[in-house]
């Protein structure tokens, strides 16, 4: 799913920046609206890798408590659904 918004953002912005350069010139607002689309792309992106960094630390830990006391069916459900999610 990251690779699909990560995909997206990169779309939506070549577009806006070929839309701005349509006219044949940059403007100084050109120029701040392309740089303000680049940094909310960059901090979108590094947001997605930070969530499946976390999702995979918390799905790690989830499975090592589950681990603790042998592992029950429930817990052996439990790990299959983080690792579909996955």
């Amino acid at each position: 799913m990251d690779t699909t918004k990560k995909t997206y953002r990169e779309g939506e912005q070549d577009a806006k920046e070929a839309w701005r350069q349509a006219d044949g010139e940059e403007s100084l607002a050109d120029t701040v609206g392309n740089a303000g689309d680049e940094l909310r792309k960059q901090a979108g992106n590094a947001g997605d890798a930070i969530d499946s960094g976390v999702d995979d630390a918390s799905d790690a830990a989830k499975k090592a408590q589950r681990g603790v006391d042998g592992e029950s069916l429930a817990d052996k459900v439990g790990n299959a659904g983080d690792d579909l999610r996955s």
